[in-house]
């Protein structure tokens, strides 16, 4: 990739926020656009856009010069970057890797030195929002790079990001990312007991919900996780799930545990989380959390 050339973007991973991305970047990108994903069905994202789907990760890796990738969590990113047959394995390999997934901050720290030794640069850039937000290219993005690596990778960020702001070296990205998760996880279960409680004691959620919007209690959780689908009760499956939630939360209470930080208030979120998936709540989106408080579940 030359500096007057336009790179060929490759995408990885197009589930629920990682499609809406990718075809932005279809859409938006004026060179080619590479995808790919284990799940036929999830590459209908970007079916009706210039994107070619590729067979492989290690084609992908051979053909892209700059690879993005949506995927669960940090064993996956480190499967796809550096395992057999992944980006990395051939003899030709993509000059960047952007990493838009949530991982452990170790592992964003472990990946780039091992990228680096084989020519590759790196950088996490997890995103935040809804999935509605990445549909419109209106995700807030947190960015672990080098200052000179973010310059080259920023234009192409803004395809998919409204805000997108460098958080520090490698693995600050992370860091911003798993703070603003634990926020919103341990915001939604103090407002479905809030929720819960108020209508207990004849106030109805409609108007509990206005009426605290238009005070201190006012919160993004409460404007679209409330409102959208704690007060209708809709909570469909294929939206982040309470078991998604756990493994953001394991990661931030491993990073507290790393920094001797408190993380009480976490640790109460995780126990909401974990009694939803554990009574038969999984696999829904979070915020149905407030059935647990709303059936009297036990949180152990």
């Amino acid at each position: 990739m030359t500096q007057a050339s336009i790179p060929t973007i490759g995408f990885v991973g197009l589930g629920n926020i990682g499609g809406p991305m990718a075809r932005n970047m279809a859409v938006k990108h004026d060179g080619d656009v590479l995808v790919c994903d284990m799940k036929p069905a999830a590459l209908q994202a970007v079916a009706d856009t210039k994107a070619r789907v590729v067979g492989s990760l290690a084609e992908l890796g051979a053909q892209a010069d700059v690879v993005f990738m949506s995927l669960p969590g940090s064993s996956h990113v480190e499967a796809v970057c550096l395992g057999e047959n992944g980006l990395t394995s051939g003899s030709k390999r993509p000059s960047i890797i952007v990493d838009l997934s949530t991982t452990q901050v170790a592992t964003a720290r472990k990946i780039a030195p091992l990228l680096a030794a084989l020519g590759v640069e790196f950088a996490d850039a997890p995103v935040a929002r809804t999935a509605e937000s990445a549909r419109r290219g209106e995700l807030s993005i947190m960015v672990g790079a080098e200052p000179g690596l973010f310059t080259r990778i920023e234009p192409w960020l803004r395809y998919i990001g409204s805000d997108v702001t460098l958080c520090g070296g490698v693995g600050c990205g992370q860091v911003v990312k798993l703070i603003n998760n634990a926020l919103v996880f341990e915001n939604t279960a103090a407002l479905a007991e809030m929720m819960v409680l108020g209508q207990r004691a004849g106030v109805e959620p409609a108007l509990l919900l206005d009426a605290v919007s238009k005070g201190s209690g006012d919160s993004f959780v409460l404007r679209n996780h409330g409102r959208k689908a704690m007060l209708p009760r809709e909570f469909p499956q294929g939206g982040f799930p309470p078991e998604y939630a756990l493994k953001d939360i394991d990661y931030v209470m491993e990073l507290a545990d790393q920094t001797n930080t408190a993380s009480a208030f976490t640790g109460l979120a995780r126990r909401y989380y974990a009694s939803a998936a554990k009574n038969g709540l999984g696999g829904r989106y979070f915020p149905i959390v407030i059935e647990v408080v709303d059936k009297n579940m036990k949180v152990a």
